[in-house]
């Protein structure tokens, strides 16, 4: 049976876009994941250019970091 862990309020949206980084991986694979999380890292450097655009611009590059990152050494 599978345990149910508590997720501390504070790291709960950690916790929530690992888990959308692992469905996507899990549905996407390796190599389009990488690729998808590139795009997505060069759109939100390309909205970050603006002050407007950085606040939705730098957690997009995270996201795409970190979907690179799982698709290359996960």
């Amino acid at each position: 049976m599978e345990e149910r862990r508590r997720i501390p309020f504070l790291l709960w949206p950690f916790w929530a876009v690992f888990q959308l980084v692992l469905w996507i991986l899990k549905t996407t694979g390796r190599l389009v994941g990488a690729i998808l999380g590139m795009v997505i890292a060069i759109v939100g450097v390309v909205l970050s250019i603006t002050v407007i655009g950085a606040i939705i611009g730098v957690p997009l590059v995270l996201l795409g970091i970190m979907l690179m990152g799982k698709a290359i050494f996960g």
